[in-house]
Protein backbone atom coordinates (compact mmCIF):
# COMPACT_ATOMS: atom_id res chain seq x y z
CA UNK A 1 0.00 0.00 0.00
CA UNK A 2 1.40 3.45 -1.01
CA UNK A 3 1.61 6.35 1.21
CA UNK A 4 -0.86 9.05 0.31
CA UNK A 5 0.59 11.88 2.37
CA UNK A 6 1.99 14.34 0.59
CA UNK A 7 5.65 14.61 0.47
CA UNK A 8 7.88 17.14 0.97
CA UNK A 9 8.53 17.90 -3.00
CA UNK A 10 4.84 17.71 -3.07
CA UNK A 11 4.41 20.41 -0.52
CA UNK A 12 6.90 22.44 -2.26
CA UNK A 13 5.77 22.02 -5.62
CA UNK A 14 1.75 23.39 -3.84
CA UNK A 15 3.41 26.30 -2.11
CA UNK A 16 5.18 27.30 -5.64
CA UNK A 17 1.59 26.61 -7.26
CA UNK A 18 -0.30 28.47 -4.64
CA UNK A 19 2.04 31.94 -4.40
CA UNK A 20 1.81 32.14 -8.25
CA UNK A 21 -2.03 31.62 -8.19
CA UNK A 22 -2.39 34.10 -5.49
CA UNK A 23 -0.15 37.00 -7.26
CA UNK A 24 -2.07 36.04 -10.85
CA UNK A 25 -5.41 34.72 -10.53
CA UNK A 26 -7.29 37.02 -8.38
CA UNK A 27 -11.27 36.07 -8.14
CA UNK A 28 -12.04 39.51 -9.55
CA UNK A 29 -9.54 39.06 -12.74
CA UNK A 30 -10.83 35.30 -13.00
CA UNK A 31 -15.07 37.30 -12.77
CA UNK A 32 -13.57 40.03 -15.41
CA UNK A 33 -12.17 37.73 -17.74
CA UNK A 34 -15.55 35.60 -17.95
CA UNK A 35 -17.60 38.55 -18.87
CA UNK A 36 -15.21 38.58 -21.68
CA UNK A 37 -14.63 36.83 -25.12
CA UNK A 38 -11.52 35.89 -24.00
CA UNK A 39 -12.15 33.91 -20.63
CA UNK A 40 -8.87 31.97 -20.68
CA UNK A 41 -5.70 33.41 -19.06
CA UNK A 42 -2.85 32.48 -21.33
CA UNK A 43 -0.48 34.29 -19.60
CA UNK A 44 -0.93 32.81 -16.43
CA UNK A 45 -0.93 29.15 -18.48
CA UNK A 46 2.61 30.56 -20.07
CA UNK A 47 3.99 30.62 -16.84
CA UNK A 48 2.84 27.58 -15.73
CA UNK A 49 3.64 25.60 -18.29
CA UNK A 50 6.69 26.75 -19.73
CA UNK A 51 7.88 28.98 -17.03
CA UNK A 52 7.46 26.26 -14.18
CA UNK A 53 7.73 23.35 -16.40
CA UNK A 54 4.15 22.00 -15.11
CA UNK A 55 2.54 21.22 -18.67
CA UNK A 56 4.98 18.48 -18.80
CA UNK A 57 4.46 16.07 -15.54
CA UNK A 58 3.35 13.47 -17.02
CA UNK A 59 5.64 12.98 -20.12
CA UNK A 60 8.65 11.03 -19.77
CA UNK A 61 12.37 13.09 -19.59
CA UNK A 62 13.48 11.10 -22.92
CA UNK A 63 9.93 12.67 -24.58
CA UNK A 64 10.49 16.30 -23.47
CA UNK A 65 8.33 15.79 -20.14
CA UNK A 66 9.08 16.44 -16.45
CA UNK A 67 8.63 12.42 -16.35
CA UNK A 68 6.88 13.38 -12.85
CA UNK A 69 3.67 11.40 -12.18
CA UNK A 70 -0.73 11.82 -11.46
CA UNK A 71 0.80 12.49 -7.42
CA UNK A 72 2.30 15.63 -8.59
CA UNK A 73 -0.27 16.76 -11.34
CA UNK A 74 -3.13 15.83 -8.68
CA UNK A 75 -1.19 18.25 -6.74
CA UNK A 76 -1.76 20.85 -9.22
CA UNK A 77 -4.82 20.64 -9.70
CA UNK A 78 -5.48 21.03 -5.95
CA UNK A 79 -4.36 24.52 -6.25
CA UNK A 80 -5.94 25.42 -9.55
CA UNK A 81 -9.60 23.68 -8.51
CA UNK A 82 -8.82 26.26 -5.30
CA UNK A 83 -8.23 29.03 -7.49
CA UNK A 84 -10.82 28.43 -10.39
CA UNK A 85 -7.83 29.15 -12.10
CA UNK A 86 -9.09 29.82 -16.24
CA UNK A 87 -5.87 27.43 -17.84
CA UNK A 88 -6.71 24.20 -19.84
CA UNK A 89 -4.60 22.27 -17.53
CA UNK A 90 -6.56 19.02 -17.17
CA UNK A 91 -7.61 19.16 -20.56
CA UNK A 92 -4.33 19.77 -22.96
CA UNK A 93 -1.46 18.76 -20.19
CA UNK A 94 -3.88 16.12 -18.34
CA UNK A 95 -6.41 14.26 -20.51
CA UNK A 96 -5.00 15.03 -24.16
CA UNK A 97 -1.70 14.12 -23.17
CA UNK A 98 -2.41 10.87 -21.88
CA UNK A 99 -4.17 9.77 -25.25
CA UNK A 100 -1.19 11.06 -26.82
CA UNK A 101 0.83 8.74 -24.55
CA UNK A 102 -1.47 5.93 -25.75
CA UNK A 103 -0.44 6.71 -29.47
CA UNK A 104 2.48 4.87 -31.57
CA UNK A 105 2.72 8.42 -33.71
CA UNK A 106 2.46 10.94 -31.32
CA UNK A 107 5.73 11.78 -30.29
CA UNK A 108 6.70 15.29 -32.05
CA UNK A 109 3.07 16.73 -30.51
CA UNK A 110 3.44 15.17 -27.14
CA UNK A 111 6.90 17.56 -26.83
CA UNK A 112 4.20 20.63 -27.88
CA UNK A 113 1.86 19.81 -25.47
CA UNK A 114 4.83 18.85 -22.93
CA UNK A 115 6.44 22.48 -23.37
CA UNK A 116 3.33 24.51 -23.08
CA UNK A 117 4.05 26.22 -26.75
CA UNK A 118 0.95 23.96 -27.90
CA UNK A 119 -2.49 23.33 -26.25
CA UNK A 120 -3.74 19.98 -27.11
CA UNK A 121 -7.69 18.74 -26.57
CA UNK A 122 -8.90 15.55 -26.84
CA UNK A 123 -12.36 16.05 -29.20
CA UNK A 124 -14.82 13.82 -26.85
CA UNK A 125 -17.70 15.47 -25.07
CA UNK A 126 -16.46 16.81 -21.17
CA UNK A 127 -19.77 14.50 -20.04
CA UNK A 128 -18.15 11.62 -21.49
CA UNK A 129 -17.31 8.53 -18.58
CA UNK A 130 -14.21 6.40 -19.01
CA UNK A 131 -15.35 3.34 -20.78
CA UNK A 132 -18.44 5.04 -22.44
CA UNK A 133 -19.28 5.21 -26.19
CA UNK A 134 -18.27 8.84 -27.81
CA UNK A 135 -18.65 10.32 -30.95
CA UNK A 136 -16.74 10.09 -33.77
CA UNK A 137 -16.20 11.66 -37.09
CA UNK A 138 -16.27 9.83 -40.77
CA UNK A 139 -13.56 9.36 -43.01
CA UNK A 140 -14.19 10.43 -46.24
CA UNK A 141 -11.44 10.37 -48.93
CA UNK A 142 -8.47 10.82 -46.46
CA UNK A 143 -10.38 13.91 -44.83
CA UNK A 144 -12.87 14.26 -41.73
CA UNK A 145 -16.72 15.01 -41.66
CA UNK A 146 -18.63 15.87 -39.27
CA UNK A 147 -19.80 17.71 -35.76
CA UNK A 148 -18.55 17.13 -32.04
CA UNK A 149 -19.96 18.97 -29.04
CA UNK A 150 -19.68 19.62 -25.15
CA UNK A 151 -15.31 20.06 -25.99
CA UNK A 152 -14.31 21.58 -23.24
CA UNK A 153 -11.26 24.66 -23.89
CA UNK A 154 -11.72 23.85 -27.36
CA UNK A 155 -11.53 27.33 -27.97
CA UNK A 156 -7.82 28.15 -26.96
CA UNK A 157 -6.57 24.70 -28.54
CA UNK A 158 -3.71 24.31 -31.25
CA UNK A 159 -4.65 21.06 -32.12
CA UNK A 160 -7.46 18.84 -31.62
CA UNK A 161 -6.99 15.36 -31.11
CA UNK A 162 -10.52 13.61 -32.98
CA UNK A 163 -11.79 10.16 -32.83
CA UNK A 164 -12.90 8.83 -36.47
CA UNK A 165 -15.15 6.21 -37.11
CA UNK A 166 -12.19 3.86 -38.70
CA UNK A 167 -10.94 3.46 -35.14
CA UNK A 168 -8.18 5.81 -35.37
CA UNK A 169 -7.29 8.79 -33.57
CA UNK A 170 -6.23 11.79 -35.48
CA UNK A 171 -4.45 15.16 -34.99
CA UNK A 172 -5.89 17.73 -36.57
CA UNK A 173 -4.83 21.42 -36.59
CA UNK A 174 -7.74 23.94 -34.69
CA UNK A 175 -7.20 26.20 -37.76
CA UNK A 176 -8.68 23.89 -40.25
CA UNK A 177 -12.14 23.22 -38.12
CA UNK A 178 -15.04 25.46 -37.05
CA UNK A 179 -15.03 26.36 -33.08
CA UNK A 180 -18.44 27.69 -31.89
CA UNK A 181 -19.06 28.23 -28.72
CA UNK A 182 -21.86 26.40 -26.39
CA UNK A 183 -23.35 28.32 -23.69
CA UNK A 184 -21.64 26.48 -20.10
CA UNK A 185 -23.06 27.29 -16.92
CA UNK A 186 -19.20 27.20 -16.06
CA UNK A 187 -17.74 30.07 -17.68
CA UNK A 188 -14.02 29.52 -16.62
CA UNK A 189 -14.08 26.04 -18.82
CA UNK A 190 -15.80 26.98 -22.03
CA UNK A 191 -17.34 24.15 -24.57
CA UNK A 192 -17.91 24.07 -27.71
CA UNK A 193 -19.07 22.47 -30.87
CA UNK A 194 -16.41 21.65 -33.74
CA UNK A 195 -17.33 21.57 -37.12
CA UNK A 196 -14.90 19.10 -39.25
CA UNK A 197 -16.03 19.54 -43.00
CA UNK A 198 -13.33 17.86 -45.73
CA UNK A 199 -10.84 18.49 -42.93
CA UNK A 200 -7.10 17.10 -43.27
CA UNK A 201 -6.15 14.99 -40.47
CA UNK A 202 -2.46 12.75 -39.41
CA UNK A 203 -3.63 9.29 -37.56
CA UNK A 204 -1.53 8.93 -34.18
CA UNK A 205 -2.97 5.84 -32.96
CA UNK A 206 -6.10 3.52 -31.45
CA UNK A 207 -8.83 5.67 -30.53
CA UNK A 208 -10.50 3.44 -28.53
CA UNK A 209 -7.32 2.83 -26.26
CA UNK A 210 -6.46 5.90 -26.42
CA UNK A 211 -9.94 8.00 -25.04
CA UNK A 212 -10.60 5.55 -22.45
CA UNK A 213 -6.67 5.85 -20.40
CA UNK A 214 -7.21 9.84 -21.34
CA UNK A 215 -10.76 9.65 -19.90
CA UNK A 216 -9.54 7.62 -17.11
CA UNK A 217 -7.14 9.93 -16.08
CA UNK A 218 -9.25 13.27 -16.49
CA UNK A 219 -12.13 11.36 -13.58
CA UNK A 220 -9.21 10.24 -11.30
CA UNK A 221 -7.42 13.59 -11.91
CA UNK A 222 -10.63 15.83 -11.88
CA UNK A 223 -11.17 14.88 -7.95
CA UNK A 224 -8.35 16.47 -7.19
CA UNK A 225 -9.45 19.81 -8.94
CA UNK A 226 -12.85 18.82 -7.01
CA UNK A 227 -10.82 18.69 -3.69
CA UNK A 228 -8.75 21.86 -3.76
CA UNK A 229 -12.38 23.89 -4.75
CA UNK A 230 -14.23 21.95 -2.10
CA UNK A 231 -10.97 22.72 0.70
CA UNK A 232 -11.36 26.79 -0.31
CA UNK A 233 -14.85 26.82 -0.33
CA UNK A 234 -15.00 25.25 3.35
CA UNK A 235 -11.72 27.53 4.10
CA UNK A 236 -13.35 30.63 3.17
CA UNK A 237 -16.42 29.92 4.87
CA UNK A 238 -15.04 29.42 8.54
CA UNK A 239 -12.81 32.34 8.24
CA UNK A 240 -15.74 34.51 7.34
CA UNK A 241 -17.92 33.20 10.00
CA UNK A 242 -15.58 33.77 12.64
CA UNK A 243 -15.34 37.69 11.34
CA UNK A 244 -19.16 38.25 10.56
CA UNK A 245 -21.04 39.17 13.98
CA UNK A 246 -24.40 39.13 14.60
CA UNK A 247 -26.43 39.74 17.96
CA UNK A 248 -22.94 40.86 18.90
CA UNK A 249 -20.93 37.65 18.54
CA UNK A 250 -19.01 35.49 15.74
CA UNK A 251 -22.08 33.75 13.57
CA UNK A 252 -19.43 30.81 13.77
CA UNK A 253 -19.90 31.15 17.49
CA UNK A 254 -23.55 29.41 16.68
CA UNK A 255 -23.66 25.57 17.23
CA UNK A 256 -26.03 24.87 14.38
CA UNK A 257 -22.84 26.34 12.29
CA UNK A 258 -20.68 25.07 13.89
CA UNK A 259 -22.42 21.10 12.82
CA UNK A 260 -23.24 22.26 9.48
CA UNK A 261 -19.05 23.41 9.46
CA UNK A 262 -18.02 19.61 11.30
CA UNK A 263 -19.98 17.23 8.81
CA UNK A 264 -18.49 19.56 5.88
CA UNK A 265 -15.21 18.99 7.10
CA UNK A 266 -14.98 14.88 7.71
CA UNK A 267 -16.78 14.84 3.66
CA UNK A 268 -13.72 17.32 2.68
CA UNK A 269 -11.09 15.00 4.70
CA UNK A 270 -12.95 11.95 2.99
CA UNK A 271 -12.38 13.19 -0.39
CA UNK A 272 -9.24 14.01 0.34
CA UNK A 273 -8.39 10.23 0.99
CA UNK A 274 -10.21 9.37 -2.16
CA UNK A 275 -8.72 12.04 -4.43
CA UNK A 276 -5.07 11.20 -2.89
CA UNK A 277 -6.05 7.37 -3.54
CA UNK A 278 -7.14 7.97 -7.35
CA UNK A 279 -3.92 9.96 -7.97
CA UNK A 280 -1.81 7.26 -6.39
CA UNK A 281 -3.45 4.35 -8.55
CA UNK A 282 -2.82 6.06 -11.44
CA UNK A 283 0.82 6.91 -10.89
CA UNK A 284 1.35 2.59 -9.76
CA UNK A 285 -0.92 1.03 -11.94
CA UNK A 286 -2.38 -0.53 -9.51
CA UNK A 287 -6.75 -1.06 -8.85
CA UNK A 288 -6.83 1.90 -11.10
CA UNK A 289 -10.53 1.48 -12.49
CA UNK A 290 -12.21 0.92 -8.74
CA UNK A 291 -9.37 4.31 -7.15
CA UNK A 292 -11.09 6.18 -10.18
CA UNK A 293 -14.29 5.21 -9.61
CA UNK A 294 -14.22 5.45 -6.17
CA UNK A 295 -13.22 8.74 -6.05
CA UNK A 296 -15.73 10.19 -8.77
CA UNK A 297 -18.54 8.61 -6.74
CA UNK A 298 -17.58 10.27 -3.89
CA UNK A 299 -15.96 13.71 -5.04
CA UNK A 300 -18.83 15.57 -7.26
CA UNK A 301 -21.44 15.51 -4.42
CA UNK A 302 -18.62 17.27 -1.45
CA UNK A 303 -17.46 19.53 -4.00
CA UNK A 304 -21.47 20.92 -4.60
CA UNK A 305 -22.28 20.41 -1.01
CA UNK A 306 -19.23 22.76 -0.40
CA UNK A 307 -19.67 25.21 -2.60
CA UNK A 308 -24.02 25.43 -1.71
CA UNK A 309 -22.56 25.83 1.73
CA UNK A 310 -20.40 28.42 0.98
CA UNK A 311 -22.93 30.91 -0.98
CA UNK A 312 -25.54 30.22 1.81
CA UNK A 313 -23.69 30.95 5.09
CA UNK A 314 -21.85 34.49 3.30
CA UNK A 315 -25.12 35.13 3.38
CA UNK A 316 -26.31 38.18 1.16
CA UNK A 317 -22.16 39.03 -0.16
CA UNK A 318 -22.41 35.42 -1.25
CA UNK A 319 -25.14 35.53 -3.56
CA UNK A 320 -23.46 38.36 -5.48
CA UNK A 321 -21.19 38.51 -8.50
CA UNK A 322 -18.72 40.35 -7.17
CA UNK A 323 -18.18 37.40 -4.89
CA UNK A 324 -16.09 34.37 -5.84
CA UNK A 325 -18.70 32.19 -4.07
CA UNK A 326 -20.42 31.33 -7.49
CA UNK A 327 -17.46 30.88 -9.55
CA UNK A 328 -16.54 27.77 -7.08
CA UNK A 329 -20.52 26.38 -7.23
CA UNK A 330 -20.36 26.88 -11.12
CA UNK A 331 -17.22 24.85 -11.32
CA UNK A 332 -18.37 22.45 -8.83
CA UNK A 333 -21.91 21.69 -11.16
CA UNK A 334 -20.09 21.77 -14.22
CA UNK A 335 -17.38 19.22 -12.74
CA UNK A 336 -20.34 17.08 -11.69
CA UNK A 337 -20.92 16.22 -14.67
CA UNK A 338 -17.23 15.70 -16.52
CA UNK A 339 -16.04 12.68 -16.95
CA UNK A 340 -19.24 11.07 -15.71
CA UNK A 341 -22.14 11.57 -13.22
CA UNK A 342 -21.47 10.23 -9.29
CA UNK A 343 -24.13 8.01 -10.75
CA UNK A 344 -22.21 6.41 -13.48
CA UNK A 345 -19.16 6.11 -11.62
CA UNK A 346 -21.45 3.85 -8.88
CA UNK A 347 -22.48 1.89 -11.56
CA UNK A 348 -19.14 1.07 -12.96
CA UNK A 349 -17.79 0.36 -9.27
CA UNK A 350 -20.73 -2.04 -9.22
CA UNK A 351 -19.38 -3.94 -12.12
CA UNK A 352 -16.13 -3.63 -10.74
CA UNK A 353 -16.34 -4.88 -7.69
CA UNK A 354 -19.15 -7.68 -8.84
CA UNK A 355 -22.10 -6.29 -6.40
CA UNK A 356 -24.60 -5.40 -9.40
CA UNK A 357 -28.18 -4.57 -8.55
CA UNK A 358 -30.31 -7.21 -8.77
Amino acid sequence: MSDLLYSEEEEALRAAVRDLLTDHCDAAGVIARTESDAPHDLSLWKTLADGMGLAGLLVPEDRGGQGATHREAAVVLEELGAAVAPVPYLTSAMVATEALLACEDGGDLLAGLASGRRIGVLAVGLHTAPGAAFAAVRVEGGALHGELSGIADAAVADVLLVPADDGGLYAVEAGAVTVTPQVSLDLTRPVARVALDGTPGHRLGDAGTAVRRALRAGAGLLASEQLGLAERSLTGTVRYLKDRKQFNRPVGGFQALKHRLARLWLEVVNLRAAARNAADALATGEDTDVAVTVAQAYAAPVAVRAAEEALQLHGGIGMTWEHPAHLHLKRAKADSIAYGTAGAHREALAELVDLRAP
